[in-house]
């Protein structure tokens, strides 16, 4: 009778000790130092399946533990697939709660201001994490779907650093960097004035991704804005050089000649009055509030210093001589 009583206190001895060696695990960090360790979970695992999947990635956890806290914390059926990291640290009870929240591991992708929707493209083509979904499509094909309203993809997405999931569709990159836009366009088209020159956000959108390409001055960017939406409403040719680039398209070899500009182009604003039929580049935050918020100013003409900054001229005479003293 005694010897079972012994054994009896020797297993609830046994039990408390290894509760509290559990709860101990739990609650103290897998590994505290080195890289981030990543593993992916696949679609349609239950926890044990799951666990053994995280330790054969290299996480130095037991799987039948690591499924014993998920289940003795209510969270067995909750585990979402996908790619995460174990960053040093991390406890098992929070990877638990990292697996149920669904915090996948992220990279990030930055789009340029200034860039083409061309060097988009094949910016997020190279990104092997992404799932490339779009990439047998046009960009008409493309474009079809992420909108109804736009057929040209250019200008119609904001440069930015953009965070994603491993294997994450493209085309997601696509509709969050669209939509951006869009808030970032109509935002500051609600706060224009009035008299300026646009029928339609579109049109203020056009102008923005010049000015993004006329200039990288940020200080200069209301002014060259100014400059243009005076000739626009003296019906005068904007005669900027980066539209003529961007209607020559692969022929561009670095350098604009006569013939260039007198090539006509739907982009050549030196042969056709008013703003080119789509933007020329991805536009920035500033370029889109140039564009809509331009410099109350007389001028008409401007000219590079060759030191990043312009010359600013009302008249054509002193253009000229602006064009004589910093380019000739």
């Amino acid at each position: 009778m005694r010897l079972i009583k012994k054994l009896i206190y020797l297993a609830i001895v046994c039990a408390i000790a290894g509760m509290v060696a559990f709860i101990f695990w739990a609650k103290n960090p897998i590994t505290e130092s080195g890289e981030p360790i990543p593993f992916t979970v696949t679609p349609g695992s239950g926890v044990g399946l799951a666990s053994q999947q995280i330790a054969r990635a290299g996480v130095p956890v037991q799987p039948f533990l690591f499924s014993m806290l998920a289940r003795v914390t209510q969270n067995a059926g909750k585990i979402k697939a996908g790619s995460y990291e174990l960053k040093p640290g991390t406890t098992p009870r929070q990877l638990i709660n990292q697996l149920v929240r669904g915090e996948f591991a992220q990279e990030s992708l930055t789009i340029i201001e200034g860039w083409t929707f061309k060097q988009m493209r094949a910016a997020i083509a190279a990104r092997k994490s992404l799932n490339q979904d779009t990439a047998q499509l046009s960009d008409q094909e493309l474009m079809s779907k992420i909108s109804t309203e736009y057929k040209s993809p250019e200008g119609l997405f904001f440069p930015d650093t953009y965070l994603f999931a491993k294997n994450t569709s493209d085309l997601q990159i696509y509709k969050q960097a669209h939509a951006l836009m869009l808030t970032r366009l109509n935002a500051a088209w609600e706060k224009r004035d009035a008299s300026l020159p646009y029928k339609t956000p579109y049109e203020a959108l056009i102008m923005a991704s010049i000015v993004e390409k006329e200039t990288g001055q940020k200080s200069e960017r209301a002014m060259i804005a100014g400059v243009f939406v005076n000739r626009l409403r003296l019906n005068m040719m904007l005669q900027t050089d980066p539209t003529v680039i961007y209607g020559m398209g692969d022929s561009y070899a670095g350098n604009i000649r006569k013939k260039d500009l007198e090539t006509d182009t739907p982009y050549n604003t030196y042969t056709r009055v008013g703003l080119p039929p789509t933007p020329i580049a991805l536009p920035g935050a500033q370029s889109l509030a140039a564009a809509l918020g331009p410099a109350k100013t007389e001028a008409l003409y401007f000219v590079s210093r060759g030191d990043g900054s312009s010359q600013f001229s009302t008249n054509l005479p002193d253009h000229n001589k602006a064009v004589n003293q910093y380019q000739r």
